[in-house]
């Protein structure tokens, strides 16, 4: 999605920067990018940047959230549930949303796991990217509990050990990881009727 500013047609300055820090996140992480060339691929003025981002941790926040949104529910959410009917199906059909993306350009890994890394647990941006598995996890503990499955919360917690391994396993190259994840979930959903 782009904003346009009031001229009409061209993405807005605080897009820009999202729009170009978005993509140097997700490919070299948090500490491999500086201020300075993300506001060279924006096409910005430094002094614009902290207008909109008064230090590099708002933007990274703001990364964050867009992640979330992009990712966490447009890409696996609303996808499985396009996929699935019924909420066990949504669940496994996870993995295949997950197949796809890896095969993808888009895939990057998952930019929560990488920021809390990166900066550590008790880092803000550590705690931020805590919160935002923390709401994926959410996702798949509502469809456990709609499935009926016992002890959703504990359900969603080695559910999302089986998502954060399979995309591991797909960035160190093996094609086959989500439909082997797929095929674990699948007993674990067992386990948990």
């Amino acid at each position: 999605m782009q904003v346009s500013d009031a001229a009409g047609g061209t993405p807005n300055a605080r897009e820009r920067i999202l729009a170009a820090s978005y993509r140097l996140f997700a490919r070299r992480g948090i500490l491999g990018v500086g201020v300075d060339e993300v506001i060279e691929r924006a096409h910005v003025a430094k002094a614009t940047f902290y207008k909109h981002f008064p230090s590099k941790n708002d933007l990274v926040l703001a990364y964050l959230d867009r992640r979330e949104r992009e990712w966490t529910v447009g890409l696996v959410e609303a996808g499985s549930e396009k996929l699935a009917d019924g909420p066990e199906e949504r669940l496994l059909a996870i993995f295949d949303v997950f197949e796809e993306w890896f095969a993808s350009d888009d895939f990057d890994g998952i930019a929560f796991i990488t920021v809390l890394l990166e900066m550590g647990r008790s880092h803000p941006l550590g705690q931020a990217s805590i919160q935002h598995l923390a709401h994926l996890r959410a996702i798949v503990s509502a469809r456990a509990a709609d499935a009926g499955l016992r002890d959703p919360e504990e359900f969603a917690r080695s559910w999302q050990i089986l998502m954060k391994g399979s995309i591991i396993a797909a960035l160190e190259g093996d094609p086959g990881a989500a439909q082997r994840a797929k095929a674990m979930a699948a007993t674990l959903i067992e386990q948990y009727r």
